[in-house]
């Protein structure tokens, strides 16, 4: 029986943090990110949507898609954000759960669904369990800002553009701090594992 979790958090929560200590015990880690890139390349079927709509002057001249072109367009209008959501995701979870089928193939005790919009996209239904990494607001903001070099109305537009933490909290199966060290974070997530019974050798 494998067990599948989905993993999510804010900006500058911490979550690739978590992520990499799965990664470090040897747990498939399947980043939504990584697949949504994957799932635009070039002759992918996402791909040939993404022209047929937004037409040829989104591509570079290896013919790949301009992530920041597109990008721009999309994030000024909220009606082709949504219709490129809807070419992209239906690819996005397909090539995930594709990726969680082999791991139960292989009897893998867990695997972990790395998506950041969890909550927001409504996936819970892909995972067994739901883990939050959760950080507050004043460390999300400065750490925000020191990893991206952001000023602080940039860093508050960032955080404020995602559902707040506080009412993902609610939603998650488990929570894990992470104000403090990686250490207490590892502690943390270990007590979750136990908790849910995986026994990590």
């Amino acid at each position: 029986m494998t067990l599948v979790i989905g993993l999510t958090g804010g900006i500058a929560s911490g979550k690739s943090t978590v992520s990499n200590m799965f990664k470090e015990m040897d747990i498939t880690v399947i980043d939504a990110d990584v697949e949504a890139r994957l799932a635009v390349e070039k002759g992918e079927p996402a791909y040939y949507k993404i022209i047929a709509a937004f037409g040829r002057e989104i591509l570079k001249e290896d013919g790949e898609i301009d992530r920041p072109i597109l990008g721009s367009i999309i994030f000024h209008h909220a009606e082709k954000r949504q219709l490129l959501n809807e070419m992209t995701h239906p690819e996005v979870r397909k090539r995930m759960m594709e990726q969680v089928e082999k791991a139960k193939k292989n009897h893998e005790k867990v695997v972990v669904l790395d998506i950041p919009l969890l909550f927001e996209s409504k996936l819970t239904y892909l995972a067994d369990k739901t883990i939050l990494v959760y950080v507050d607001n004043e460390i999300q903001l400065h750490r925000l800002m020191a990893r991206n070099h952001f000023t602080l109305d940039e860093a508050e537009a960032r955080i404020r553009s995602q559902m707040p933490l506080s009412e993902k909290v609610a939603l998650a199966d488990a929570v894990i701090y992470n104000n403090g060290s990686i250490t207490e974070t590892k502690k943390q997530l270990m007590e979750v594992l136990i908790n849910w019974k995986i026994n990590i050798e």
